[in-house]
């Protein structure tokens, strides 16, 4: 009987020595993981900003265009009221010299 006893025990121990051999080695994946995951999360910020870059450059090549066309409507607007300003400007003038002249009408 004491022999029984004597090999449960053993069986007991090796058994307890097993579980916390799994138990080490599953913390030890468990913190491997962990580390692989925030280093895959570090290259993947780290190349975000390069996967960004071209969309960025290209949207600021587009506002630089757009700014560019407004630039140019407007001038070319400004121009037009200018030159529809002192064509009102010579009418309005010939018309009071007309009146000054001609006063009859």
């Amino acid at each position: 009987m004491e022999d029984a006893l004597k090999r449960l025990l053993e069986a007991e121990a090796r058994a307890r020595a097993v579980i916390d051999a799994a138990s080490q080695e599953r913390q030890r994946q468990i913190e491997e993981a962990l580390a692989n995951a925030r280093e895959a999360e570090a290259r993947f910020e780290a190349g975000r900003a390069s996967l960004r870059a071209p969309f960025l450059s290209e949207a600021h090549g587009r506002a630089e265009q757009a700014v560019a066309e407004l630039t140019r409507k407007y001038d070319e607007r400004q121009r037009g009221l200018r030159d529809l300003a002192a064509r009102h400007e010579r009418e309005a003038v010939d018309a009071a010299l007309h009146l000054l002249l001609d006063p009859a009408l």
